[in-house]
């Protein structure tokens, strides 16, 4: 007699069998090359891509922050 972990376990390899002869994983596969060859024709970035100009914008911010700063400081000078 099987336990109930081996039965579980015999039940669930048989349903994988299925379904990996099944349609379904054909319209799976169907459905992912459909949905990358639509999101390759985007212009998107990937995350990694997305959190360099993040970074890239931050310093560029605190960069012109620091600029505007000096500008005012030198206007500043400059009327006295």
């Amino acid at each position: 007699m099987n336990t109930p972990a081996s039965f579980l376990s015999e039940l669930k390899d048989k349903i994988d069998q299925v379904l990996q002869q099944s349609p379904a994983r054909d319209l799976e596969k169907n459905m992912k090359a459909m949905l990358n060859q639509g999101f390759s024709k985007l212009d998107l970035l990937t995350r990694e891509e997305f959190d360099i100009q993040t970074e890239v914008l931050s310093r560029t911010r605190a960069r012109l922050e620091a600029l505007e700063a000096r500008v005012a400081e030198l206007e500043a000078q400059h009327k006295a």
